[in-house]
């Protein structure tokens, strides 16, 4: 006669069949350990995808910094087919077309990227700057702003207004000098990248005032937004007579002065 005790039975099958749970669960805990493939998985699309992103912000970064100031001499060559409306020399002999002889290569290479960007809206700049690298334009910048820009004539009946509005502005209106900016015998400033405006034509000043009077705008930037606000308080006498004024503008021979004639 053997001796059993009341209940062992039942409690052997109950042991085994946590000890089984226990050992399979710890068997699958140790399997993941073992093998963390789909967290893996998971991270390399998420890097994946974020590697051309990375490249891609990389890339403008290195084309800005391979940029190197504008060499004249190779800007010469680049700058052929600019000769067609603003001389070989950047004195344009149609007055449709601006002087950009003595023109600061920052201000040149602005606008250039202004046209390329379609901020500034020409057709026929916009289709010339096209092709053109930032390179290429800070070249052809550098070679215009290597030239003198040839002195022009005033209209004598527009002098004194054109005067009043360049070296004084009008407070009444609320129109400031414009030789504030752009220095006082109209070379620009460009350190603040304010154009020179000195011999420049007549129409061609006169038809960009109009336009920005008009609301036209050349960016949004904040230079941008400067002239046409000035602009918009000029009636079309006062921005006759400031464009004449303009054209007349250069320094006087032998003197650090300068004169509208």
């Amino acid at each position: 006669m053997s001796f059993r005790p009341a209940g062992f039975r039942p409690a052997v099958v109950r042991y085994a069949v946590v000890l089984v749970f226990a050992l399979s669960s710890g068997a699958i805990l140790a399997q993941e350990a073992k093998n963390p493939a789909p967290a893996s998985t998971a991270a390399k699309p998420a890097a994946a995808a974020a590697a051309p992103a990375a490249e891609a912000a990389a890339k403008p970064a290195e084309a800005t910094a391979s940029v190197k100031p504008g060499d004249a001499t190779a800007g010469q060559g680049k700058s052929a087919a600019c000769g067609a409306c603003h001389g070989i020399d950047g004195n344009s002999a149609d007055p449709q077309y601006p002087k950009l002889a003595g023109q600061s290569e920052a201000y040149i290479v602005h606008q250039l990227n202004s046209f390329k960007s379609g901020k500034r809206q020409n057709p026929i700049m916009m289709g010339m700057v096209a092709p053109l690298s930032e390179q290429d334009m800070h070249d052809i910048g550098a070679y215009f702003a290597s030239k003198t820009s040839l002195p022009g004539v005033a209209d004598q009946a527009l002098v004194e207004r054109g005067e009043q509005l360049y070296r004084q502005g009008d407070s009444a209106k609320g129109v400031p000098a414009c030789m504030a900016c752009h220095s006082i015998d109209g070379r620009g400033n460009p350190g603040a990248m304010y154009p020179q405006l000195t011999s420049q034509h007549a129409q061609y000043i006169e038809a960009t005032l109009k336009a920005w009077h008009d609301g036209t705008v050349w960016g949004d930037d904040a230079h941008s937004q400067i002239m046409p606000g000035i602009a918009a308080k000029l009636d079309a006498k006062d921005i006759a007579a400031v464009a004449s004024y303009v054209e007349g503008l250069h320094a006087a021979e032998g003197a650090g002065t300068s004169a509208a004639k």
